[in-house]
């Protein structure tokens, strides 16, 4: 029974060791978490300009400037009890150099606390920048560095990047609306599919052209505004795709989940808006001897969810049946400009038709895909779109 006993008091004692925590835990409150990154060309901030003139330098060169922010552990921590505060949820502090490598320890020389980036949400970089340096250089430093998480969303600002991470809301904390705002896709066809640095490597390294999600800055608030075409091989910025654009990838690839499309009826050109609930959309590559071409299939079904012109039409079939050309037009058309910017003013390729060459006809994707971004701007496209109005919602005739 003693045995036993000794045995038992033993245990539990070796129990109590293991349950006394993790020596390394840090508290929130001392932490500084690093959110978001913001990408710029170089512009020293006021207070880097003041330390200048004290004479605080070190050997650089003043090229790009990095914006770290991080969450106001303070506010973060106190919750609900800290919503009559004033004081914003975060911090934004930047550095300018010629190494993304050093501008991280440089902070470390600002800040009592070091940055830590296990919770990175965002890289944002602008325009002016990816025009003067290519992407596999402005994320080297990024990819390289294991405390990073690959599920890192990148996205561009044709504004500079630093103001994307400002808010007048108090409480926010711009990089995480960032990320809310991005999963709106099945919300809206101008969204982009997330961009997380995981894919975005694959990409880079298969040097095929892509998009990135374009963010405006306005007065403290931001918005999603089309996105920037990168080019595969020199993976530099070289334009924007606008909002119509978007609409117009999104018919092509199929992937977006919901959103609308606006046209206008008669001569008189009441409003109608189609909602959609669902696209189905097929890239078919034919080969005829050495020529290729491409069918742009889409189906869709969804919803006449405004409807101007009288209410008494809006179950008639033959004015559905108007509608629905009128949708198919309109989508067409949609498609067709996106088409011809890709083909005539970018001659880039980043819709996935040459993914779909690649698993029809393998053979002859590897013979055109060292220089398929030109080749792709001459091949012709032909476009099938059918729409389908399953629902005209409930009405009442007041018109």
């Amino acid at each position: 029974m003693k045995k036993n006993l000794y045995i038992k008091s033993f245990s539990l004692f070796l129990l109590i060791l293991f349950l006394t925590g993790c020596w390394s835990a840090h508290e929130i409150e001392e932490l500084s978490l690093e959110v978001g990154i913001a990408l710029d060309k170089g512009e020293l901030s006021s207070t880097e300009e003041e330390l200048e003139k004290q004479g605080e330098l070190y050997p650089k060169k003043d090229n790009i400037t990095v914006t770290f922010q991080t969450v106001n552990t303070k506010i973060a921590s106190a919750g609900s009890k800290s919503g009559g505060s004033e004081q914003k949820a975060y911090f934004n502090i930047s550095e300018t150099s010629d190494s993304l490598f050093q501008i991280d320890n440089e902070i470390s020389l600002r800040k009592g606390r070091p940055l830590t980036g296990y919770h990175l949400k965002v890289i944002i970089i602008s325009e002016e920048l990816l025009r003067m340096y290519s992407m596999g250089d402005l994320l080297d430093s990024y990819l390289r560095d294991n405390d990073i998480r690959p599920s890192c969303l990148v996205l561009i600002s044709k504004n500079r990047a630093s103001e994307v991470l400002e808010s007048n809301e108090n409480g926010e904390i711009p990089s995480f609306s960032l990320v809310n705002m991005v999963e709106n896709k099945n919300k809206s066809t101008k969204i982009l599919p997330p961009m997380p640095l995981a894919k975005l490597t694959g990409i880079m390294k298969s040097e095929s052209s892509f998009l990135l999600q374009n963010i405006i800055p306005a007065s403290g608030e931001v918005k999603i505004s089309g996105a920037a075409v990168i080019k595969g091989k020199s993976k530099k910025l070289i334009g924007f795709f606008n909002e119509k654009d978007l609409e117009g990838i999104s018919w092509i690839t199929g992937k977006e989940e919901g959103g609308l499309v606006k046209s206008y009826y008669g001569e008189k050109e009441k409003l109608i808006v189609y909602n959609i609930q669902s696209i189905k959309s097929n890239i078919i590559p034919h080969i005829n001897g050495d020529d290729i071409s491409f069918e742009v299939k889409v189906q869709t079904d969804g919803n006449l969810s405004e409807d101007w012109v009288t209410s008494e039409k809006s179950s008639d079939n033959k004015f559905l049946k108007e509608v629905e050309k009128i949708f198919e037009t309109e989508i067409k058309q949609l498609i067709m400009n996106v088409v011809q910017k890709m083909q005539d003013d970018y001659q880039v390729e980043v819709a996935g038709f040459g993914n779909q060459l690649k698993i029809k006809y393998p053979e002859i994707w590897n013979e055109v895909k060292v220089d398929w971004d030109e080749t792709f701007s001459k091949i012709p496209i032909k476009y099938n779109i059918d729409v389908t109005i399953s629902n005209y919602g409930t009405f009442i005739s007041y018109k």
